[in-house]
């Protein structure tokens, strides 16, 4: 398993979601996930510490846990299959220490294990499938000769369209209609959507 943080939580226009970067705590690896809006506000919330008037559907979660004297030990995001992530919440209860493995959606998981400051880890197959390499980390090294073209060509796309919604956002349209043009000719030279 990999431990993983929440780095970053940015609009993916393709979906009309979320991306929620989760970045490799001693590598420079990450994997993003898309959710809807409703999961990325959740997630946010808990990022910021944000405390709502009513408690929402993850506080009410975490609040009938630690009433119940339950914890939760971990999540694991461990499964991908059809391009959809598959996540695990392992609970544990502390009368009698004994776990319990409860299937979830990577979002609520992650919504969970922050209002409840667990660690989030990744399965290695996972990161292997669907992992990305971070920009950051490789114009600053010499990785970039390693990385796979395909990886290296979805990274690249995946920084075209979150620019482009960023020039459509403060209105350049000069530099949108640039980036779509771009967009355009890598989408059509190859078979990633």
């Amino acid at each position: 398993m990999i431990r993983v943080e929440i780095e970053k939580i940015m609009y993916y226009p393709p979906s009309k979601g979320y991306a929620v970067i989760l970045k490799e705590a001693k590598s420079n690896r990450q994997l993003p996930i898309i959710v809807g809006v409703f999961e990325a506000q959740a997630i946010a919330l808990a990022l910021e510490k944000i405390k709502m008037p009513r408690p929402m559907i993850h506080d009410l979660f975490a609040d009938v846990m630690v009433k119940l004297d339950v914890s939760i030990r971990e999540i694991i995001v461990s499964d991908l299959v059809g391009g959809t992530f598959y996540a695990k919440i392992i609970i544990q209860r502390r009368n009698d220490g004994k776990i319990i493995e409860i299937d979830s959606r990577p979002s609520d998981g992650m919504a969970l294990a922050l209002r409840m400051g667990a660690p989030i880890y990744v399965a290695e197959k996972v990161m292997r499938e669907a992992g990305q390499i971070s920009h950051d980390k490789l114009r600053k090294s010499e990785e970039i000769e390693d990385e796979i073209p395909e990886v290296k060509k979805l990274n690249h796309l995946f920084e075209l369209k979150f620019n482009l919604q960023k020039a459509i956002d403060e209105e350049n349209y000069e530099l949108a209609a640039k980036l779509r043009d771009q967009i355009g000719a890598l989408e059509g030279g190859s078979n990633i959507n």
